[in-house]
């Protein structure tokens, strides 16, 4: 079992000695949240809280994502970084490819791309791309990415894109990990990427992964390799983590408070570090 750790909307000075200190513990991953504007007026719901409210999100500090990963890395020599999830079809996918090379090769091949649909009208608003067939925007951008970041000359022709014959110099390929909880989410995971992330809430992780495992074995993949990135009570205890890797989940996401809350996060960064310190004695080093 994998261990990542999750913290974010946070003090952004907290980030760099944060990965530093779970980097010593014995963590495998840090994920960094994706987050782009905050609109001043919204109809959207989250999906992943009990109401659907959103308001915690206003005032919080979201560094873009492979900016954090970049500082990140360079204190580092060993964590992963896994975006947990970049809303990939808002964004240009040549850019998304250039970023992500780039990023991979700077930190020696220590990125695992997480990347998902944002559930925010205003975020394709902001960005100019319109919401309607935002599923098949993401295959094709998926499709994209991966091409480019293989090395060589890669074209590609879609509904959506049309990309002449280029390379990218350097090309450092990277998993890409697939969240979301749909049906088309996770078939998605499977038939274009390396793994899937539960984005945790209410639904049942039972039952996401019978899902998976179905999805898995009706597409010819049951046996191939393929990252399980979960959110899980049972992730806080050595048998619990026993029962998850039971399961086939490869890595646990944790983190050490709500970030549900609304206002500044008012815990200090010694008492972060202690927190994922304490975990990494009770679970990771016991399992």
């Amino acid at each position: 079992m994998r261990f990542t750790y999750a913290e974010a909307m946070t003090d952004p000075s907290f980030y760099l000695p944060l990965a530093k200190a779970a980097e010593d513990a014995g963590y495998t991953s840090v994920s960094v949240a994706d987050s782009l504007v905050y609109p001043k007026e919204s109809d959207s719901v989250y999906p992943y809280t009990a109401d659907g409210n959103r308001e915690f999100l206003e005032d919080k500090a979201f560094i873009e994502t492979f900016t954090l990963i970049a500082a990140m890395g360079a204190v580092t020599s060993t964590i992963r970084f896994t975006p947990f999830v970049l809303k990939l079809p808002v964004r240009p996918p040549v850019l998304v490819a250039k970023q992500a090379t780039s990023v991979a090769c700077l930190t020696g091949g220590r990125l695992g791309l997480g990347v998902g649909l944002s559930p925010w009208r205003e975020d394709f608003a902001a960005m100019g791309v319109p919401w309607e067939r935002r599923g098949r925007r993401m295959d094709e951008a998926i499709d994209i990415v991966r091409g480019l970041s293989g090395g060589g000359y890669f074209e590609y022709r879609g509904e959506f894109f049309d990309v002449p014959a280029i390379k990218m110099t350097p090309a450092r390929p990277f998993p890409i990990l697939v969240g979301g909880h749909s049906e088309a989410a996770l078939r998605r995971a499977v038939v274009r990427g390396d793994g899937w992330m539960h984005a945790g809430g209410g639904d049942d992780l039972d039952g996401l992964l019978a899902k998976l495992n179905r999805i898995r074995a009706e597409e010819g993949k049951a046996d191939a390799p393929f990252e399980i990135h979960v959110i899980s009570p049972d992730a806080y205890t050595p048998d619990g983590v026993k029962r998850l890797a039971d399961k086939g989940v490869t890595d646990v996401i944790v983190g050490f408070r709500s970030p549900y809350r609304k206002g500044p996060d008012p815990e200090p960064l010694a008492k972060k570090i202690e927190k994922l310190g304490r975990f990494a004695e009770n679970v990771i080093a016991r399992t």
